[in-house]
């Protein structure tokens, strides 16, 4: 089989300063090896589910023999036009600033309905020139696909996530359409002025497979008729190893780290929806009764956010928004912000911590919970999380109302002075962390696509 994926946040950041830079090696004819560069001089890979689960889907399915040729779209400006990476090519769209600003814009404003964040009227959306930015994006990378399967002829198209959503009608093809929906997808949350337009795009797709039992009903409820599954996110466990510890020095030297401290970590990128307000509210009563207690915040901003992506300034901005929270708390000395981490010294930070708290506002579904649950760490979830329908209350992980930082320290608090009770959450949570790995992930989605072929 020869499959095409699309999805808008590319696999790879490349440096634009260095000794390959991407402003050096744009232009190519031929793919760039990946291999030829260096990861964390040349490039990074981009944090979040793009590295997590579509890139070990691929590779395992090329592993496996499952899939023949594999080809990616992705939205990358000033990257290389072309990428191998083992049997992957990629292939990065580009798009030019006046429009990657509009594209950015409208994106965010169907990111913030879909997440409870204000309901815009079709009028506020259609018909304004940052929705035009946005289909054109879209039409930009519906062609260079369909240049592709010109060349290419693939037997399935699997397009990732909202940003993507127009594709699946654009391709104008006969040939499988499979969209994968990572966001939430709750009923209630859908502005009403927007059910033609997303049922005709959701229509132009064969199936579509949404993260959790939770999204699908909604899905069905909404009045979606055709295919439609759920399977929770999963992640290659390969690379979450135990730190050796020279990886555990630096992470303590880099984050100035006790052996007395008691860590709480929060990972993810910098984004008012993730919570991490909360969470430092929550921190700084914890400190009163722990007082060598550290929260440790890991994690930038998003591709939208970066000046490689569409340079949009919201992680900056709550990047400062918190570090004054945290001055006005008086816990400075108590709150590390560590950035982006590599996979190395997340593997480090994980198994230095105490425990680890996902209090997103809402969030698809938070596949940093099975990332601690693989250091077998004690985990508070958000109850408006979609991994929380796999929380058994006190027994694999304890759920948390994001809005309220009393109940979320008091519940910090109990697992810190309780070794029994963090040792269970952790044991148990490993033993829940089997449900989303590469294995079963790959499976489910091969059941599906199998189905469409």
């Amino acid at each position: 089989m020869k499959i095409c994926v699309n999805t808008q946040t590319p696999l790879l950041k490349f440096k634009t300063t260095g000794p390959t830079s991407a402003a050096r090696i744009e232009g190519r004819d031929s793919p760039l090896d990946l291999h030829s560069l260096r990861e964390g001089v040349d490039f990074e890979f981009s944090p979040g589910g793009v590295t997590r689960m579509v890139l070990p889907l691929l590779t395992h399915m090329l592993d496996d023999g499952k899939v023949s040729d594999a080809h990616w779209v992705s939205l990358n400006p000033g990257a290389p036009a072309n990428v191998s990476l083992g049997g992957i090519t990629i292939h990065h769209v580009n798009l030019l600033q006046d429009r990657r600003i509009g594209y950015g814009l409208a994106k965010e404003m169907i990111w913030r309905a879909f997440h409870g964040l204000g309901r815009p009227s079709d009028q506020e959306l259609l018909w304004e020139d940052n929705f035009v930015d946005y289909t054109f994006y879209n039409r930009l990378s519906a062609e260079r696909i369909r240049r592709l399967d010109a060349r290419e002829d693939f037997d399935l198209f699997y397009v990732h996530d909202f940003q993507q959503l127009p594709v699946g009608r654009m391709l104008q093809t006969l040939k499988p359409k499979l969209l994968r929906w990572h966001i939430p997808f709750e009923e209630s949350m859908i502005p009403s002025e927007w059910t033609n337009f997303l049922s005709t795009y959701l229509n132009s797709y064969d199936a579509i497979v949404v993260s959790c039992r939770k999204y699908l009903d909604a899905l069905k409820s909404w009045g979606h008729k055709g295919e439609s599954f759920y399977v929770y996110p999963y992640i290659d466990q390969t690379p979450y190893v135990n730190p050796n510890q020279q990886d555990l020095d630096e992470v303590r030297s880099r984050l100035r780290l006790q052996t007395s401290d008691q860590v709480i970590l929060m990972v993810a990128r910098l984004d008012p929806m993730k919570g991490q307000d909360a969470v430092i509210k929550a921190a700084a009563q914890v400190i009163r009764d722990f007082p060598d207690a550290k929260l440790v915040i890991v994690g930038n901003g998003s591709f939208s956010g970066s000046k490689q992506g569409l340079g949009l300034s919201k992680s900056a901005m709550w990047l400062t928004e918190l570090r004054n929270l945290v001055n006005t708390l008086n816990i400075e000395n108590n709150v590390l912000f560590a950035g982006y981490f590599p996979q190395r010294l997340l593997n480090a930070v994980y198994s230095s911590c105490d425990v680890t708290v996902l209090p997103s506002r809402q969030e698809g579904f938070g596949l940093v919970v099975v990332e601690s649950w693989l250091y077998k760490k004690p985990t508070l979830v958000s109850n408006k999380a979609g991994i929380a329908e796999l929380i058994d209350d006190g027994k694999n992980g304890i759920l948390i109302d994001p809005t309220n930082p009393a109940e979320m320290a008091e519940k910090i608090s109990a697992v810190l002075s309780d070794s029994e009770l963090a040792r269970g959450l952790g044991e148990n949570g490993y033993l829940t962390s089997q449900r989303c790995l590469i294995e079963q992930g790959l499976q489910s989605e091969w059941e599906i696509i199998s189905s469409l072929l």
